[in-house]
């Protein structure tokens, strides 16, 4: 899946149809975007209409703010909850005339018959009336923060706020493609003149030596020798995970939260000396981990195991790890680009539920560290409390250890660690900090 690339110029209601309802569920029914999509997709044949319903659906949930303004505009009293899934269709619409730019006469037509097909035909003038008024007067302007719920702006104020504007508009931005190459079945120059070969443009950022960015983002079918695992789809922060792990040769690695397995499979494809269990508590979250591994060739290289990182009594065997990452469950608020659902679905709540959680499995894996070993926390959030007060706090609490930067690569220095905020050097928003047991432990 690949919700970046540019929506191919389509025709016909199926799509339009199809991406209304995945809307209407993210919108109306708290559902999250990956996992519809994933039920949706598979049942339209043609890729070029499974690319579409992606693009809009991104696009949509990315403007939503800007297509509220315009229906509380144009409509003389507010939708009904009956018509929750009328809303959903005039933002697939909307979404296809700005800012995918599809050829309006088309776009306009194929979602006035989508209206149709979802059993709306009472509606469809009404559709046709207000998809023409936004091709004629173009769509409102709104403050691409009206898009994030008030408690999060609010943290996101007090923890950036020089910051604050911009992390808003990075995250309504389409994020690059990245990849991470596969070093056991190729190098990256290699791999990028396959891609040249295949008329796809990339770069090789400095600093990222497994790293490629596309100039343009394509579907993963379309990337060589994708199915055979000479390539993955990776960001580049999370792949400068590998680098500030950096485990010894044959070391006892833990990946303690390891869904969906991108980060194993990279410390993997560098050493595959390394002894790595991949842990997670989610059984089918597991299973995703060991397809990641399956595709690279890497399956018989690691251990994975179904097991509560936070309880190690229930699973693990004493032997400490030379090596841990704690991949910890967060918030997600770095990666707004991506998942511009999360601005839906987090509470206040959550959040405050994310950092206990995280405190507990800081406390349970720091005992499985072995003197002298690291251990990497990171998230994909870009709240304080999360990362640098988080592991502040840890360190208030724990004498055996000692933080090691893990460098300007790796964004701003922030208390403990290092944040990078979302967009910057076109990557995540994303934290690292890596601490080092005493080996007097």
């Amino acid at each position: 899946m690949n919700p970046h690339r540019k929506a191919p110029p389509a025709v016909g209601s199926a799509p339009r149809a199809c991406a209304a309802r995945v809307l209407d569920a993210v919108l109306h029914r708290g559902r999250s975007l990956k996992a519809e999509l994933a039920a949706a997709l598979p049942e339209l044949e043609d890729s070029r209409d499974r690319a579409l319903v992606e693009a809009i659906c991104f696009a949509a949930l990315r403007h939503r703010a800007r297509y509220d303004v315009a229906l509380a505009a144009w409509l003389a009293k507010p939708l009904a909850a009956r018509d929750r899934p009328l809303r959903a269709l005039l933002h697939a619409g909307f979404a296809q005339l700005d800012p995918l730019a599809l050829p309006a006469h088309a776009a306009v037509a194929a979602t006035v018959e989508a209206a149709r097909a979802l059993g709306r035909t009472h509606q469809a003038g009404l559709v046709n009336a207000l998809l023409r008024r936004a091709q004629r007067e173009g769509l409102p302007p709104a403050d691409p923060a009206a898009a994030w719920p008030d408690w999060l702006c609010a943290r996101l104020q007090a923890d950036w706020p020089d910051e604050a504007e911009t992390i808003v508009a990075a995250s309504a931005t389409p994020a690059p493609l990245w990849l991470r190459v596969n070093r056991r079945l190729g190098g990256r120059d290699a791999y990028a003149a396959r891609l040249r070969e295949a008329g796809i443009e990339a770069e090789a950022p400095a600093g990222l030596a497994d790293a490629l960015r596309l100039a343009e983002a394509v579907p993963v079918a379309a990337l060589p020798g994708f199915a055979e695992g000479a390539v993955s789809v990776q960001d580049g922060a999370a792949q400068q995970v590998a680098d500030v792990l950096a485990p010894p040769p044959r070391g006892r690695v833990l990946d303690a939260c390891a869904a969906p397995g991108g980060k194993a499979a990279h410390l993997l494809e560098r050493d595959p000396s390394l002894r790595l269990t991949a842990l997670d508590v989610d059984a089918a979250r597991l299973d995703r981990v060991r397809e990641t591994l399956d595709r690279l060739g890497l399956a018989a290289d690691a251990r994975l195991q179904v097991a509560d990182a936070t309880l190690p009594a229930q699973w693990w065997d004493g032997d400490r790890f030379d090596a841990i990452l704690l991949d910890a469950p967060c918030s997600a608020t770095g990666i707004v680009r991506r998942q511009p659902d999360v601005l839906l679905h987090r509470r206040a709540r959550d959040v405050e539920a994310l950092i206990a959680l995280q405190a507990r499995l800081l406390d349970a894996l720091w005992a499985m560290l072995a003197p002298d070993g690291v251990l990497v926390y990171a998230t994909c959030s870009i709240l304080r409390d999360e990362n640098a007060r988080q592991i502040e706090a840890f360190l208030a609490r724990t004498a055996d250890v000692r933080v090691e930067d893990p460098g300007d690569g790796c964004g701003r220095r922030d208390g403990p660690g290092r944040q990078r905020l979302p967009g910057e050097g076109g990557m995540d928003g994303f934290f690292l900090a890596r601490l080092r047991r005493s080996t007097a432990a």
